[in-house]
C-alpha cells in the first residue's frame, strides 16, 4: 500500500506500521525512516486504533490567520485597484502592504508574512518594472525605438 500511496506523509507512515508488523522495533523503525521513536509510536497506536483512517491528518491544523475573510475580500479589492494617490508610490510592495494592513485593520504582519499571504490569496509580489505617472509614454517608446 505505501508504495502506491500519492500523499508521501501517510505512505511513510503506512510504512511504518507494515514495518511493525513484519516484526520491527519502533527504535529500528526510526532509525530507517528518520523519524523520533515517539513519532513512530504514535502512529502505530493510532493505526491500532483507528486503522488506515487513523494516520491521516485531521483538519484544522495550523494557527487561523489573522485577517476574517470580510477583511481579506476588502484587501483582494484593495489589491486590485492599485496604488492610491495617498500611498505615495507606484507599485504596491510588501512595505505598503503591510502598512495598508496596519492603517486599515491596526494588524501587524511581518514582511514574510505578507508575501505568504499574497501567496496564498493567488498574487505574485514579482511585479514588471513601475512606470512613473508623470512619465511621458511618447518618449518612452521613441527610447526604446533608438536603442
Amino acid at each position: 500500500m505505501f508504495r502506491q500511496e500519492k500523499d508521501p506523509r501517510l505512505a511513510t507512515r503506512i510504512r511504518a506500521v507494515y514495518l511493525a508488523l513484519k516484526g520491527k522495533t519502533a527504535p529500528e523503525i526510526a532509525g530507517t525512516l528518520g523519524y523520533s521513536r515517539r513519532r513512530v509510536q504514535d502512529w502505530i497506536y493510532a493505526y491500532n486504533r483507528k486503522g488506515l483512517k487513523g494516520l491521516q491528518d485531521t483538519p484544522g491544523r495550523g494557527t487561523r490567520g489573522k485577517l476574517n475573510p470580510d477583511q481579506i475580500q476588502w484587501l483582494r479589492q484593495r489589491l486590485d485597484e492599485g496604488p492610491r494617490p495617498e500611498d505615495g508610490v507606484c507599485v504596491l510592495r510588501g512595505k505598503e502592504i503591510q502598512r495598508i494592513l496596519r492603517r486599515q485593520f491596526d494588524i501587524q504582519y511581518s514582511l514574510s508574512a505578507v508575501y505568504a499571504l499574497l501567496h496564498r490569496l493567488g498574487y505574485s509580489y514579482v511585479s514588471s518594472r513601475p512606470e512613473h505617472p508623470k512619465g511621458d509614454p511618447h518618449a518612452r517608446e521613441r527610447f526604446k525605438k533608438s536603442r
